[in-house]
């Protein structure tokens, strides 16, 4: 008999579950009827999820109504990941259910799963505004509840939410404290707004007057907001990031010592705009001078191939010299063979015509040739190539092989051309 009953609460437990699916809210109502305890019997099923978190993830509101005024107390309950139905419906975007389970319980707001996420935290990452401004108006200080990943700003900026940062910022004016966070990387909003390059949501924060402060601030590796760019390729967006920043005020570290005392921050909107944009233009050679960026890696596989058809190029017009190689001894083949007394076989043609000539195509020749030579062995030795002094080398290099080998080339068309019967 024990068994029976037994058997008949799982199957009346798999029918709620099946009805939380379903949205079947009159089977529900026929459950709680004929069985007023099944819902505190939930917690004695096998399930680690309560009917609430079903219905609150597929929306059905009507379910979850029902549910919360029979018991609300399952509003408390979380699953294995420790979430309770409110980080569910936020983060499906479920507006009209978290307002039911806001009213049921506002503390919910504050639960913190395993990965110390709160419903709003899964609101944000999704760009929920509706949710978003449900859950602030509930309990505004659930903004301030910080994770690994820093604040629910960062995780506006990290997943490239720009209304909700709006949103947010409104929200939480003149907390300069929130504003200044830092994630476990030591960034504040901007720092990690320059580093994904966010260019519109860089323009909204420096229109701020307490997120332009943190723009002379350096992150935990040393690195001013105009530094975090040096690393990255230089593109339009890096020189656009770079332009509104400097207009700013931006200066590297080694500038600030000598200014920050000395100079207030500008506002971005005064008359001095025109002068930040002319200084950019003024030091723009020196960066680029000073700063190069790490294009040798990234190029790394073009320069090889680059180097090595140079290489190949000129070991072939080495062996095969223009007009050819002297097939055999001989004492006739021209007034030079009879100069030279013998033009020997397998040396070049052009050697006894035009000596002098054929002397300058073997030094460009020869140059091109262990230049491309000497770039394919730095590429391939493992010497880390970011330092300035090896990127000077390499370009140095390239430069040397690319133009020797057109030298030759100009040459060597020149001299076939006289044994054509061109003019000199």
């Amino acid at each position: 008999m024990k068994t029976v009953t037994t058997n008949l609460e799982d199957e009346t437990i798999k029918t709620l579950y099946n009805a939380s699916l379903n949205d079947s809210v009159t089977t529900l109502n026929t459950l709680i009827q004929n069985n007023p305890l099944i819902l505190h019997k939930v917690s004695l099923s096998p399930y680690n999820e309560t009917p609430l978190h079903i219905s609150s993830l597929l929306g059905h509101l009507e379910f979850c109504e029902v549910l919360l005024k029979n018991k609300p107390s399952f509003t408390n309950e979380v699953d294995s990941k420790g979430r309770c139905p409110l980080h569910l419906a936020s983060a499906e975007g479920h507006t009209q259910v978290v307002k039911a389970l806001l009213l049921a319980n506002q503390d919910v707001c504050l639960v913190s799963d395993k990965d110390e996420m709160i419903p709003l935290h899964f609101a944000v990452i999704r760009g929920r505004m509706g949710v978003i401004k449900e859950l602030i108006n509930a309990r505004p200080d659930s903004v301030r509840v910080l994770n690994d990943d820093g604040s629910v700003l960062h995780l506006c900026v990290l997943y490239n939410h720009l209304e909700s940062l709006k949103f947010l910022l409104e929200s939480i004016r003149g907390d300069k404290q929130l504003l200044l966070a830092k994630d476990r990387e030591g960034n504040t909003i901007l720092h990690l707004a320059i580093r994904l390059k966010q260019i519109k949501t860089i323009k909204y924060l420096l229109l701020q007057p307490e997120i332009r402060t943190t723009t002379i601030t350096l992150s935990r590796s040393s690195f001013t907001t105009l530094e975090l760019l040096e690393p990255c390729p230089r593109d339009f967006i890096n020189l656009k990031i770079e332009e509104m920043l400097t207009e700013v005020g931006v200066q590297r570290s080694k500038q600030m010592e000598s200014t920050l005392q000395h100079t207030p921050l500008p506002s971005i909107s005064n008359q001095e705009l025109p002068n930040g944009r002319r200084k950019m233009w003024e030091n723009l050679w020196f960066k680029y001078l000073q700063f190069q960026g790490n294009w040798i890696e990234e190029t790394r596989g073009t320069l090889m191939l680059v180097a090595t058809v140079i290489a190949t190029m000129t070991f072939q017009s080495t062996i095969s010299p223009p007009g050819g190689v002297w097939q055999e001894d001989t004492h006739t083949g021209g007034r030079n063979c009879t100069t030279y007394g013998v033009c020997e076989a397998g040396t070049a043609v052009l050697a006894y015509a035009w000596p002098n000539k054929f002397i300058k195509f073997m030094a460009y020749n020869t140059t091109s040739f262990f230049s491309s030579l000497g770039v394919v062995l730095l590429l391939i030795s493992g010497f880390p190539l970011k330092n300035k002094v090896m990127m000077w080398i390499l370009t140095m290099a390239m430069t040397i092989a690319y133009y020797s080998t057109g030298l030759g080339h100009s040459l060597s068309y020149y001299s076939t051309g006289y044994q054509h019967g061109l003019p000199s």
